[in-house]
Protein backbone atom coordinates (compact mmCIF):
# COMPACT_ATOMS: atom_id res chain seq x y z
CA UNK A 1 0.00 0.00 0.00
CA UNK A 2 1.47 3.50 -1.11
CA UNK A 3 2.09 5.53 1.78
CA UNK A 4 0.47 9.15 1.63
CA UNK A 5 2.29 12.08 1.17
CA UNK A 6 2.42 14.83 3.89
CA UNK A 7 0.31 17.35 3.56
CA UNK A 8 1.27 21.04 4.09
CA UNK A 9 -0.30 22.93 6.77
CA UNK A 10 -1.65 25.56 4.58
CA UNK A 11 -2.87 22.74 1.69
CA UNK A 12 -0.06 23.76 -1.40
CA UNK A 13 -2.39 24.05 -4.57
CA UNK A 14 -1.37 23.00 -8.34
CA UNK A 15 -2.19 26.57 -9.73
CA UNK A 16 -2.13 28.75 -12.44
CA UNK A 17 -0.27 32.32 -11.83
CA UNK A 18 -2.94 35.02 -11.66
CA UNK A 19 -1.60 38.03 -8.85
CA UNK A 20 1.96 39.27 -10.18
CA UNK A 21 5.06 38.57 -8.14
CA UNK A 22 6.97 41.62 -7.45
CA UNK A 23 9.13 39.91 -4.91
CA UNK A 24 11.11 37.49 -4.83
CA UNK A 25 14.12 35.30 -2.99
CA UNK A 26 14.21 33.71 -0.13
CA UNK A 27 14.83 36.83 2.63
CA UNK A 28 12.64 39.26 0.71
CA UNK A 29 9.51 36.86 0.01
CA UNK A 30 10.14 35.47 4.42
CA UNK A 31 10.26 39.05 5.43
CA UNK A 32 7.45 40.11 3.64
CA UNK A 33 5.05 37.15 4.45
CA UNK A 34 5.66 37.78 8.19
CA UNK A 35 5.07 41.60 8.07
CA UNK A 36 1.76 42.02 9.16
CA UNK A 37 1.60 45.41 7.61
CA UNK A 38 1.61 43.68 4.06
CA UNK A 39 -1.76 42.14 2.28
CA UNK A 40 -0.11 39.07 0.95
CA UNK A 41 -2.05 38.07 -2.84
CA UNK A 42 0.17 34.83 -3.53
CA UNK A 43 2.74 32.67 -2.69
CA UNK A 44 4.25 30.76 -5.49
CA UNK A 45 7.02 27.87 -4.75
CA UNK A 46 8.78 25.52 -6.48
CA UNK A 47 8.45 22.06 -4.66
CA UNK A 48 12.42 22.42 -3.20
CA UNK A 49 11.26 26.22 -1.94
CA UNK A 50 8.60 25.23 -0.33
CA UNK A 51 10.56 23.11 1.50
CA UNK A 52 12.53 25.71 2.44
CA UNK A 53 9.88 27.99 3.30
CA UNK A 54 7.85 25.77 5.93
CA UNK A 55 9.07 27.36 9.20
CA UNK A 56 8.22 30.75 7.88
CA UNK A 57 4.90 29.61 7.40
CA UNK A 58 4.59 28.26 10.78
CA UNK A 59 5.76 31.02 12.50
CA UNK A 60 2.96 32.99 10.56
CA UNK A 61 0.52 31.04 11.77
CA UNK A 62 1.66 31.18 15.40
CA UNK A 63 1.39 35.34 15.06
CA UNK A 64 -2.23 34.73 13.74
CA UNK A 65 -1.53 36.12 10.24
CA UNK A 66 -3.92 35.99 7.33
CA UNK A 67 -1.61 34.44 4.31
CA UNK A 68 -2.88 32.84 1.17
CA UNK A 69 -2.29 29.03 0.67
CA UNK A 70 0.97 28.78 -1.54
CA UNK A 71 0.59 27.88 -4.99
CA UNK A 72 3.10 25.13 -6.37
CA UNK A 73 4.63 25.52 -9.53
CA UNK A 74 7.77 24.16 -11.59
CA UNK A 75 11.04 26.37 -11.93
CA UNK A 76 10.29 26.64 -15.72
CA UNK A 77 6.88 28.38 -15.10
CA UNK A 78 8.51 30.51 -11.77
CA UNK A 79 11.48 31.71 -13.93
CA UNK A 80 8.24 33.11 -16.71
CA UNK A 81 6.77 34.74 -14.05
CA UNK A 82 9.89 37.13 -12.79
CA UNK A 83 12.08 39.06 -14.65
CA UNK A 84 15.01 37.36 -16.56
CA UNK A 85 17.82 36.35 -14.76
CA UNK A 86 16.03 36.69 -10.99
CA UNK A 87 17.56 34.75 -8.59
CA UNK A 88 14.33 33.35 -6.68
CA UNK A 89 15.71 30.53 -4.88
CA UNK A 90 12.37 28.79 -5.76
CA UNK A 91 10.17 31.31 -4.03
CA UNK A 92 8.05 34.34 -5.45
CA UNK A 93 5.33 37.05 -3.80
CA UNK A 94 2.76 38.98 -4.84
CA UNK A 95 1.19 41.20 -2.64
CA UNK A 96 -0.06 45.07 -1.85
CA UNK A 97 2.48 47.88 -1.69
CA UNK A 98 3.75 49.16 2.29
CA UNK A 99 1.51 51.65 3.72
CA UNK A 100 3.54 54.87 2.18
CA UNK A 101 6.07 57.50 4.54
CA UNK A 102 6.39 60.67 4.28
CA UNK A 103 9.28 63.17 5.85
CA UNK A 104 7.05 63.93 8.78
CA UNK A 105 6.54 60.30 10.01
CA UNK A 106 10.36 60.35 10.06
CA UNK A 107 9.95 63.61 12.13
CA UNK A 108 7.61 62.44 14.63
CA UNK A 109 9.50 58.98 14.94
CA UNK A 110 12.83 61.05 15.60
CA UNK A 111 10.70 63.29 18.25
CA UNK A 112 10.24 60.16 20.41
CA UNK A 113 13.82 58.87 20.43
CA UNK A 114 16.53 59.54 22.07
CA UNK A 115 18.43 59.51 19.08
CA UNK A 116 17.61 59.30 15.42
CA UNK A 117 19.52 58.59 12.05
CA UNK A 118 18.79 59.11 8.84
CA UNK A 119 20.18 58.77 5.31
CA UNK A 120 19.08 60.96 2.55
CA UNK A 121 20.24 59.32 -1.51
CA UNK A 122 20.29 62.09 -3.87
CA UNK A 123 20.03 60.72 -7.38
CA UNK A 124 21.44 57.13 -6.29
CA UNK A 125 18.90 55.08 -8.55
CA UNK A 126 20.00 52.01 -9.06
CA UNK A 127 18.61 49.50 -7.55
CA UNK A 128 21.40 47.35 -6.64
CA UNK A 129 22.82 50.09 -4.90
CA UNK A 130 20.04 51.12 -3.02
CA UNK A 131 18.84 47.91 -2.01
CA UNK A 132 22.59 47.25 -0.50
CA UNK A 133 22.24 50.73 1.14
CA UNK A 134 18.50 49.92 2.76
CA UNK A 135 20.51 46.66 4.03
CA UNK A 136 23.26 48.12 5.84
CA UNK A 137 20.96 50.87 7.48
CA UNK A 138 18.82 47.85 8.50
CA UNK A 139 22.08 46.21 9.61
CA UNK A 140 23.04 49.38 11.55
CA UNK A 141 20.11 50.48 13.22
CA UNK A 142 18.94 54.10 11.45
CA UNK A 143 15.48 55.22 11.71
CA UNK A 144 14.66 55.78 7.99
CA UNK A 145 15.37 56.59 4.51
CA UNK A 146 14.86 59.95 2.02
CA UNK A 147 14.52 59.67 -1.72
CA UNK A 148 13.45 61.57 -4.55
CA UNK A 149 10.56 60.53 -5.57
CA UNK A 150 11.44 61.14 -9.48
CA UNK A 151 13.39 58.36 -10.48
CA UNK A 152 13.62 56.75 -7.46
CA UNK A 153 13.58 52.47 -8.28
CA UNK A 154 10.46 50.58 -6.95
CA UNK A 155 10.73 49.19 -3.73
CA UNK A 156 10.33 45.21 -5.05
CA UNK A 157 12.30 42.67 -7.63
CA UNK A 158 16.14 43.17 -7.28
CA UNK A 159 16.20 45.82 -4.66
CA UNK A 160 14.09 44.16 -1.78
CA UNK A 161 16.40 41.31 -3.05
CA UNK A 162 19.49 43.22 -2.57
CA UNK A 163 18.10 44.24 0.55
CA UNK A 164 17.30 41.10 2.30
CA UNK A 165 14.18 41.90 3.29
CA UNK A 166 15.29 45.57 4.48
CA UNK A 167 12.57 47.16 3.10
CA UNK A 168 10.18 45.73 5.48
CA UNK A 169 12.11 46.99 8.53
CA UNK A 170 13.33 50.97 6.73
CA UNK A 171 10.28 53.52 6.63
CA UNK A 172 11.28 54.93 3.14
CA UNK A 173 9.98 58.55 2.41
CA UNK A 174 9.92 60.00 -1.31
CA UNK A 175 9.63 63.28 -1.33
CA UNK A 176 9.23 65.34 -4.81
CA UNK A 177 12.25 68.36 -3.35
CA UNK A 178 14.98 66.89 -1.28
CA UNK A 179 16.29 70.79 -0.91
CA UNK A 180 13.04 71.76 0.36
CA UNK A 181 13.10 68.02 3.09
CA UNK A 182 16.46 68.93 4.57
CA UNK A 183 14.91 72.44 5.35
CA UNK A 184 12.01 70.46 6.97
CA UNK A 185 14.26 68.90 8.79
CA UNK A 186 16.92 71.03 9.86
CA UNK A 187 13.77 72.95 11.35
CA UNK A 188 13.06 69.84 13.17
CA UNK A 189 16.25 69.86 14.82
CA UNK A 190 18.47 66.97 12.56
CA UNK A 191 22.35 67.89 12.02
CA UNK A 192 23.26 67.63 7.76
CA UNK A 193 25.82 66.07 7.05
CA UNK A 194 27.19 65.04 2.92
CA UNK A 195 29.67 62.55 2.25
CA UNK A 196 31.99 63.90 -0.05
CA UNK A 197 35.77 63.58 -1.06
CA UNK A 198 36.54 67.31 0.01
CA UNK A 199 34.81 66.86 3.54
CA UNK A 200 36.14 66.65 7.36
CA UNK A 201 38.32 63.16 7.82
CA UNK A 202 35.09 60.88 9.43
CA UNK A 203 37.76 60.22 12.02
CA UNK A 204 37.98 63.62 13.74
CA UNK A 205 34.13 62.92 14.56
CA UNK A 206 33.10 63.31 18.39
CA UNK A 207 30.02 64.45 20.14
CA UNK A 208 27.69 63.44 17.56
CA UNK A 209 23.91 65.37 17.37
CA UNK A 210 21.49 63.18 18.69
CA UNK A 211 19.78 63.99 15.37
CA UNK A 212 21.45 63.37 11.83
CA UNK A 213 20.37 63.47 8.46
CA UNK A 214 23.79 61.71 6.23
CA UNK A 215 23.49 62.56 2.68
CA UNK A 216 24.44 60.32 -0.61
CA UNK A 217 25.51 61.40 -4.21
CA UNK A 218 25.27 59.23 -7.17
CA UNK A 219 28.37 57.96 -8.02
CA UNK A 220 30.78 60.13 -10.49
CA UNK A 221 28.57 63.17 -9.88
CA UNK A 222 28.29 63.11 -5.78
CA UNK A 223 26.02 65.18 -4.34
CA UNK A 224 24.23 67.87 -6.29
CA UNK A 225 25.10 71.75 -5.65
CA UNK A 226 22.34 72.99 -3.90
CA UNK A 227 22.07 69.47 -1.35
CA UNK A 228 25.46 69.79 -1.00
CA UNK A 229 24.78 73.77 -0.09
CA UNK A 230 22.21 72.52 2.34
CA UNK A 231 24.59 70.06 4.62
CA UNK A 232 25.49 71.66 7.38
CA UNK A 233 29.09 70.27 7.25
CA UNK A 234 30.53 67.72 5.03
CA UNK A 235 31.92 64.30 5.60
CA UNK A 236 34.91 61.85 3.93
CA UNK A 237 35.99 58.49 4.25
CA UNK A 238 39.73 58.03 4.75
CA UNK A 239 41.44 56.25 2.23
CA UNK A 240 45.06 55.00 2.16
CA UNK A 241 45.11 52.42 -1.21
CA UNK A 242 45.62 52.76 -4.26
CA UNK A 243 42.13 53.48 -4.90
CA UNK A 244 40.63 56.19 -3.60
CA UNK A 245 36.87 55.38 -4.25
CA UNK A 246 34.15 53.38 -3.26
CA UNK A 247 31.25 52.44 -4.31
CA UNK A 248 28.04 54.31 -3.02
CA UNK A 249 26.58 51.05 -1.13
CA UNK A 250 29.86 50.13 0.29
CA UNK A 251 30.84 53.91 1.32
CA UNK A 252 27.29 53.90 3.07
CA UNK A 253 28.17 50.76 5.14
CA UNK A 254 31.06 52.41 6.33
CA UNK A 255 29.31 56.02 7.15
CA UNK A 256 27.07 53.93 8.66
CA UNK A 257 29.17 52.54 11.27
CA UNK A 258 31.46 55.24 11.93
CA UNK A 259 28.37 57.48 12.80
CA UNK A 260 26.35 54.56 14.67
CA UNK A 261 29.92 53.70 16.38
CA UNK A 262 30.68 57.24 17.17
Amino acid sequence: MAKSKKKHSLAPQKTKTSAKPGLYGFHAVREAWLNPARQVLALYATDQGLKSFETVIQDSQKCGLKRPAPSVIDKKEMDKILPPGAVHQGLALASSELPETDIQDLIVQGHNADKSVLVMLDQVTDPHNVGAIIRSACVFGLDGMVMQRKHAPLAEGVLAKTACGGVEHIAIAYETNLNRALETLKENGYFIYGLDERGEDMRNLSNLPDKIVLVLGAEGPGLRRLVKENCDSLLRLPTSGPISSLNVSNAAAVAFYAITNT
